[in-house]
């Protein structure tokens, strides 16, 4: 992964007496990055997210934050970072804005601090007719902006959100990526973890975890190449002559495809910008032409994955 690292974890280890959950895992993550952190139920996820963020002190290895040694100063790199778990951290008995009063004075916010940014964070968040209210009181979508609003209050460096968009609406959920992706185009890292394998095409990288090792460490384009069959590209043509016109042109250019009464099919690892031009002189010469991209699912490049782990974990036990 290119870029000025701002996480780097090497070979962390947590063990639980004879368990261990998290084995030798090392992590890079590139500052202003978009980072998902994926794994099923159990497989070392929280555990990771507990030692990079201090909670947790690993049995072994080192991790370094900001340029902060976790290990060594955990109370120290909380001032660089800001969480939100699946389960958002608002007091019950406050209304939203006394939530933010107090945890302004947890992060040492002036009074004239508090409300330049957070008039800011209230207009962009869309939060004004929701200030005066209790948690309980607010929609789903409602609670976990405001669950994000709360975690940047402070301007941290890093941003870790732990399920952000669990038990929220699809609509809310591509609102809600919409704001990641802000925080990112501003400069903060954001390392995420989801259920929703498809929220992993938001994300610069990813890395996945399992029973407590890392099986994959790439980038969405990366996974698709190795763990799919490729995108599906069509081209609809009805044309008898135009169509066997374009499929001269196709073979000259050595690029495999099959033929019937409607039009050319071909699968590719990757939209590179050789095929991409391919395509577009395809579409210049034969005018009319129909042109449909379908890249392949990230649920069924996770799902080959943990097939490939599982059959790798199980050569490794024999």
């Amino acid at each position: 992964m290119s870029g000025d690292a701002i996480i780097i974890a090497k070979g962390i280890t947590k063990t639980f007496g004879d368990f261990t959950a998290v084995d030798d895992v090392s992590l890079h993550v590139a500052r202003g990055s978009i980072f998902a952190f994926l794994g099923a139920n159990g497989s070392g996820k929280s555990t990771t997210i507990r030692m990079l963020i201090g909670l947790l002190e690993p049995t072994a290895g080192t991790i370094e934050v900001d340029g902060i040694d976790v290990i060594q100063h955990p109370r120290r790199v909380r001032d660089h970072i800001g969480y939100m778990g699946q389960k958002v951290s608002l007091y019950q008995g406050l209304s939203l804005r006394e939530n933010v009063e107090f945890y302004a004075g947890l992060y040492g916010l002036s009074r004239t601090q508090l409300e330049e940014r957070w008039g800011a964070l209230r207009e962009r968040f869309s939060l004004g007719e929701a200030e005066r209210e209790k948690p309980d009181d607010l929609p789903a979508g409602v609670r976990q902006r405001a669950g994000l609003a709360l975690s940047t209050l402070h301007r941290p460096r890093v941003l870790f959100l732990d399920e952000p968009t669990a038990g929220v609406d699809v609509h809310n959920r591509a609102l809600f990526w919409e704001l990641i992706q802000d925080e990112a185009e501003s400069g903060v890292t954001v390392f995420v973890t989801t259920h929703f394998l498809e929220e992993a095409d938001y994300c610069d990288w990813i890395s996945f975890i399992d029973a407590g090792k890392l099986v994959a460490d790439a980038s969405p384009a990366e996974l698709r190449r190795r763990f799919s069959p490729g995108y599906s590209v069509r081209l609809a043509l009805a044309d008898g002559e135009a169509r066997r016109r374009l499929a001269a042109f196709l073979a000259e250019r050595r690029v495999a495809f099959e033929q019937d009464a409607a039009g050319l099919a071909l699968r590719a690892p990757e939209l590179d910008a050789a095929l991409l031009r391919t395509l577009d002189e395809a579409v210049a010469l034969a005018p009319g032409v129909g042109v449909t991209v379908e890249q392949p699912e990230m649920t069924d490049v996770f799902r080959e994955l943990m097939r490939h782990a599982t059959a790798g974990a199980s050569r490794e036990a024999a």
